[in-house]
């Protein structure tokens, strides 16, 4: 296995060099290398030609809900009525709108996407060499039963999946753990088995997930269910029958260094996967404390945050320690907002505030993602970024409450230890109108009254206003022992994928858990 392991890496190192080497070569002809890639959308999609300024007059700005009458269709039909090219599948993606979206991908936004990864693992393999004698974890999400029965088989939640054939084969072979995962009976059972594998691997030298708090719950189940992982390991047996569907790995090796190991010791980890180099996942906005975590969690690994990746496509990712614009994949633009102009990309400065506008090979055209980012740099002449945040708003009854009420919200009642985690607005309770819940853990003799938290909304005109007419119920304050635990709970309840949630300072779910 040694070797094949290390034949693997070298073959997929040498099959993403090319996008490694366009990127770094072409990076000083930003525009005309963005203009074709323009073009070419435009005669593949569209059989026209078009200048960009021609393309903006004819094309206004869109988001999920200008497409998703077609994408239904083509769901539905079989047949691509975004474009000519064949679906090859639909990914599936929790949104702030939708408890659930799906993005068509083509072979030609797998491609743009291969762009990217190329860059991404190249420059991984450079930085961090050991990684080429080690296996990787990429997230393999739990798909729900409800979920499963909308989507191919083909479509687990599986990030290898994102990769071309030839690249996929070679990434199988490196990886720790089997996709089939995302089809076990619950997440509990998924969340286990993708434990067992990854203690029983020896190898072990990366983990890339995208949410840290994803890879801190694994840490948990192992740390909770050590004496079961354990026993698994010796007799190569589950003691779940609702895991029998798959082989279980043995390895008598790691069961006995499980067994006598602290993992409440930040340096366990390393003991138990002497491979460890590097662990990847959000670690800016929402997602930083909780990245300060993990890292304090697991001592002496390597740690790398994530470029913005959205599953309708990739804006940026990590390279010589910034994060630029991945300009070889899709068309881009960017909605400045402080001005509400479009840009592209060739215009940016720094300081910069801006939502990604994409066109890109699914067919999506004028695409916003709506997060937040900065300019703060440039790698030759490509724009780098910092990711700020989502650039969202909860609107339940007209009330308009963004980001920035949440985080004043969060920062208001915050204390050394009282920890507001979210501020929710929940669109429908039996019992209740449409009403805001604040999210929070730590001394419970330090949390807010729901009036506090009231009259704090209230400053927010639109929402005062909402509560006065009675559209809007009083809002709650949920204290919980464990409110990551709780919002991911809540957010799987509302039909979210378990490995895409991250805990956001304001997010609007349908319903609640009484």
């Amino acid at each position: 296995m040694g070797l094949l392991l290390s034949a693997s890496h070298q073959i997929l190192e040498f099959a993403c060099r090319k996008a490694f080497q366009r990127y770094r070569q072409q990076a000083n002809d930003l525009e005309a290398v963005q203009r074709q890639k323009l073009d070419q959308f435009l005669k593949q999609h569209t059989s026209q030609s078009l200048s960009y300024e021609a393309f903006v007059e004819k094309y206004p700005i869109t988001r999920y809900s200008h497409w998703k009458e077609k994408i239904e269709q083509s769901r539905q039909s079989g047949k691509n009525c975004l474009g000519s090219e064949k679906i090859v599948r639909f990914q599936p993606t929790s949104g702030s709108s939708e408890a659930l979206k799906f993005i068509p991908y083509t072979q030609s936004f797998l491609n743009e996407l291969d762009e990217a990864i190329g860059l991404w693992l190249t420059n991984l393999y450079r930085e961090h060499p050991q990684l080429k004698n080690s296996t990787h974890y990429w997230s393999v999400s739990w798909l729900p039963e409800s979920q499963r029965k909308l989507l191919e088989n083909s479509n687990l939640n599986d990030d290898s999946a994102l990769l071309n054939v030839s690249k996929r084969v070679l990434s199988k072979i490196t990886q720790a753990v089997p996709a089939e995962i995302a089809l076990a009976e619950s997440a509990e059972d998924a969340m286990f088995a993708t434990a067992v594998f990854l203690v029983a691997d020896k190898n072990l030298g990366m983990i890339s997930v995208w949410s840290p708090t994803f890879a801190m719950q694994l840490l948990d189940v192992i740390e909770q269910n050590q004496n079961e992982i354990v026993n698994v390991l010796r007799m190569g047996q589950w003691k779940r029958r609702s895991l029998d569907y798959l082989k279980a790995p043995r390895s008598s090796e790691q069961s006995y260094k499980l067994q006598r190991l602290d993992l409440k010791e930040p340096t366990a980890w390393t003991e138990l996967w002497p491979k460890l180099a590097l662990i990847s996942s959000w670690d800016t906005a929402s997602a930083e404390r909780w990245a300060k975590n993990l890292q304090d969690r697991v001592a002496n690994v390597a740690f790398e945050g994530k470029g913005l990746w959205a599953t309708e496509g990739v804006v940026t990712i990590p390279f010589n320690n910034r994060y630029p614009l991945s300009y070889q994949s899709h068309f881009y633009e960017f909605l400045n907002l402080e001005s509400g102009q479009t840009v592209p990309s060739w215009a940016l400065k720094v300081g910069d505030i801006v939502s990604p506008v994409i066109t890109t090979g699914s067919g999506l055209i004028r695409y916003v993602i709506d997060d937040e980012l900065e300019v703060t740099s440039f790698y030759d002449q490509v724009p780098c970024f910092l990711f700020l945040g989502r650039k969202m708003t909860v609107d339940l009854v007209g009330e308009k409450i963004d980001q920035i009420t949440a985080q004043k919200v969060l920062a208001t009642f915050q204390q050394e230890d009282y920890v507001p985690v979210s501020l929710l607005g929940i669109e429908f309770c039996e019992i209740k109108k449409p009403h805001y819940v604040l999210l929070s853990e730590g001394n419970l003799a330090k949390q807010p009254s729901a009036i506090e938290l009231d009259e704090l909304l209230k400053e927010n005109f639109h929402y005062e206003l909402a509560r006065n007419l009675g559209q809007l119920d009083e809002p709650e304050v949920k204290h919980v022992d464990d409110a990551w635990y709780y919002y991911k709970t809540l957010a799987m309840h509302n039909g979210m994928i378990e490995g895409n949630i991250k805990p956001e300072p304001l997010k609007k779910m349908k319903t609640k858990i009484i």
